[in-house]
Parts: structure tokens; sequence; C-alpha cells
């Protein structure tokens, strides 16, 4: 191999999932070890692997993501190596171990198919957001990607009486097992001129994990259902 290039050959696989650099996801795929992924996220792959875009079992199950409001997925199965991205967005790699994590739609990558997921109502905010926000549950053996728009932040709740704030706009997950509210509150851009009126955040407490991007663009925020 040209020697300038050598440093961005593939390391030995020794996970499922792996980071290739900050912004590549790197999954060794195997038969009948099959993986759900964002359509479109596909950037290469070695070996075999086919694809199934919104397979009936994905339908079924996201029956309330609407145009606009969720992650088309497809199905990828064969063996091999597959590569996957989001418009050079971070990638997070997780390892479930039996635990599970809540996803803002836009913000989820690929996970492994036998995982139990679905999509849910994020409780306690049905009134800072009309009908409410709506976020895809993920539980069990088995591991998960997902993007950030840059480098996230892992806030540890740490289970005291504290609340957690997070802009909805920069939220990328949580644990489930967290308790969720809304806050209303005024942005501070809207007064310096960049914006106006009443905003809110979400305010997490107990025991768990959130994980925040750098960016409130409003194009990564969770869905709001009108």
């Amino acid at each position: 191999m040209n020697q300038p290039l050598a440093g961005f050959a593939p390391a030995p696989v020794t996970a499922r999932m792996e980071n290739h650099g900050n912004h590549m996801l790197k999954v060794a795929m195997q038969t009948g070890h099959d993986l759900l992924a964002r359509v479109g996220s596909m950037v290469a792959y070695e070996g075999f692997v086919q694809y199934e875009p919104n397979p009936p079992a994905v339908r079924q199950i996201a029956k309330d993501w609407l145009t606009g409001e969720g992650a088309p997925l497809m199905k990828c199965s064969g063996d091999g190596l597959l590569y996957l991205a989001d418009y050079g967005a971070n990638v997070v790699v997780i390892n479930l171990n039996g635990d599970g994590i809540s996803v803002n739609a836009t913000n989820l990558l690929a996970f492994d198919a036998h995982l139990t997921w679905g999509v849910e109502r994020v409780k306690g905010l049905a009134k800072f957001a009309g009908q409410g926000l709506w976020n895809t549950k993920i539980s069990g053996q088995g591991w998960v990607a997902l993007t950030s728009r840059g480098k996230p932040i892992v806030v540890d709740c740490g289970g005291g009486d504290d609340e957690t704030y997070v802009d909805p706009d920069a939220l990328v997950a949580w644990s489930p097992n967290l308790k969720v509210k809304g806050k209303r509150s005024f942005r501070a851009q809207s007064l310096i001129g960049r914006g106006s009126g009443e905003a809110y955040q979400m305010a997490f407490s107990g025991q768990g994990i959130v994980v925040v991007q750098p960016s409130e663009d409003s194009t990564d925020r969770l869905r709001v259902r009108g």
C-alpha cells in the first residue's frame, strides 16, 4: 500500500461494531445476525451483503413514524464488513449488554436486528410540544450506533435530587428509566435578536445518562407531531 495511505487502512476486527475514525462505523456482518441501519448510510462493504429497505417487520413496528418524523431503515444481511456513515457526523458505538436506551430517531444510525425496539411517545412533554415527542427505545443484548453533530458529552444524572436540563435540539439519547419532564424557559438567543418567544427544556432525573451533541440545529431535534 502507498505509505501515505497506510494509516487509513481498517484495523483488524475485534467487535461486532467499531468506529473507524470518528465519523464512520464498521460492522462485522455474519449470516443470521442481521442489522437494521438508516437508509442511505452505507458507504462501502466487503464480502456479500444484501439490503432490504423498509422491510415488513420495520413497517409494522414503526407505524408511528410519519413522513419526516422517523428514520427509514433497511435490513442488512450477509457476511463481510459493512461501513456506515451519516454526512460526516460523529459515530458513537454502544454495547447495550442487557440495558436499554431511548434515542432521537434523527440520531439513530444502526442496531442489531434481534434487539427489542419500538417507537414511543415521550411522556410529560405534551403540554409543551403540542401532541408530544416520539423517540425510539431499544433494549437487549446487542449493539447500537448513534450519530452526533460534533463530539458529544455524556452526562451522568447521578440519581440524586438535582435535575439535568437539556435543550431538545441538542439531545441525542438517554437512559429510558430516567424521569422526563418539560420546563418552560426563554432561549438566550431571544435576548440578543436571533429568535423570539418562549421555549422549553427537557429535565431529566434519576439514575442514568443523557447524551448531548454540540449542536442546536432545529433539523436535528426530536420530531414534533403536529
